[in-house]
């Protein structure tokens, strides 16, 4: 039988008792938001990152933006970063009251194209947001060298990118700070909505963790404008024991990708890049067909087997980011690549065979 694009339950009935266990603790200690279990898991990801510091707030989005204003981003500034990523890291800047200025992607990876960077920085701008799109590191020496002669804060988008490695260095460990979802389809998925900041700077892990919480230090007294942003204690057990159990997810999306690297052998389907420097986790492994993509993936589904493409719009090309501006054709790549590919099925629990259904289904129609 053909594999849904994406399905937790399997891992949960792996690991139903310790969740169940895990949730019953947590109700039975009598304290629900800010306490133990998330102190411990902040602990544990900041360490498994391989930074001094991390903050546990209620989604993806709300730590991309919580992160910008932490590193110093206000309303008025410039943050660069790239068209082709899901929404919520653009509509983060846009909560702040900041400008997304975009740079294109390169043709072979589909990331940001650090040479193009240089050339958007203005008086204005104030951070650059790489994003590790599908499970790869966006090149960030050249990236790092650039924001340091600029005086520019880098804040690493690794929402699909969680146990990356750059030169082998974990994403997230190497910019100001970085950002990281645990929305239920990612590497670290939970059970609902969650995120997190994570930082080497102890005064901007320290300004995050007011942020998130009214901009307060000690309660019921603000220090600043701040927000709501918590993630509670039951996410924070869940996440807590899935920790240790990422690699080994990551190792079995590699063996997946491998298989399907060797199931589309001479095929026309271009696969995914991995770059030299760099550890891909295959949060999503992303092909390119040819010719007509929307009429490969009819044909595709047809056959039983329903695929996902993210993305198909840029975002600048989008109803609702009009007024920043943009006009189709600035960012040629990007553009190109949204009418091109299309994501096949890939988490840790796809046994052999689904991932070679996947493959007869899918070489039947490109």
């Amino acid at each position: 039988m053909l594999p849904p694009f994406w399905d937790y339950r399997r891992e949960y009935d792996e690991l139903r008792d310790e969740i169940l266990a895990a949730v019953d603790r947590v109700f039975n200690s009598g304290q629900l938001i800010l306490g133990p279990e998330g102190i411990a898991f902040e602990r544990d990801m900041a360490a498994y990152v391989g930074v001094s510091g991390g903050v546990g707030v209620n989604s993806g989005t709300d730590a991309v933006y919580i992160a910008l204003a932490a590193a110093g981003v206000a309303a008025g500034d410039e943050v660069i970063t790239v068209p082709n990523t899901a929404v919520p890291t653009v509509a983060a800047i846009q909560v702040l009251g900041a400008r997304p200025v975009f740079v294109d992607i390169r043709e072979d990876d589909f990331l940001m194209d650090v040479s193009q960077v240089e050339a958007a920085i203005t008086t204005r701008t104030r951070a650059i947001v790489p994003v590790h799109l599908y499970g790869q590191c966006v090149d960030l020496d050249p990236l790092v060298a650039l924001a340091k002669r600029h005086e520019l804060k880098i804040v690493e988008d690794c929402a699909q990118s969680q146990g990356a490695l750059y030169k082998n260095r974990k994403c997230g460990s190497i910019g100001t700070a970085a950002t990281f979802s645990f929305y239920p389809t990612k590497t670290l998925g939970g059970y609902g909505d969650g995120g997190m900041v994570v930082s080497d700077s102890e005064a901007l892990v320290s300004r995050a963790r007011s942020l998130r919480f009214y901009g307060m230090v000690d309660a019921y007294y603000a220090e600043r404008h701040g927000y709501n942003s918590r993630l509670d204690e039951v996410h924070a057990a869940i996440l807590a024991l899935k920790l240790p159990r990422i690699d080994g997810w990551i190792e079995r999306r590699r063996e997946i990708a491998d298989r399907y690297r060797r199931g589309f052998a001479g095929s026309t389907l271009r696969m995914p890049r991995e770059n030299g420097h760099s550890r891909h986790v295959y949060h999503l492994f992303v092909v390119e067909a040819p010719g007509d993509r929307d009429a490969t993936l009819a044909r595709i589904e047809a056959g039983g087997l329903k695929c996902s493409v993210q993305y198909r719009w840029p975002i600048h090309l989008m109803r609702g980011y009009e007024d920043l501006g943009y006009r189709a054709g600035q960012f040629p790549v990007a553009e190109t690549k949204a009418t091109r590919i299309f994501s096949l099925p890939i988490y840790p629990h796809l046994r052999d065979e689904e991932v070679d259904e996947v493959v007869e289904v899918v070489r039947a129609s490109i």
